[in-house]
């Protein structure tokens, strides 16, 4: 059984944090949405 889950390719790492980073920026902006469109709205 061991021999059998070593064989398994391992997941790969930089997509998954590539996911994690992208999730995180998403949410940043979110959060942050009002403050930006009011700034953006406010230099012009």
């Amino acid at each position: 059984m061991e021999n059998r889950f070593k064989k398994r390719k391992k997941p790969n790492y930089k997509r998954g944090i590539i996911l994690v980073l992208a999730l995180f920026l998403i949410l940043y902006l979110w959060l942050n949405a009002e403050t930006i469109i009011t700034a953006l709205f406010d230099k012009k």
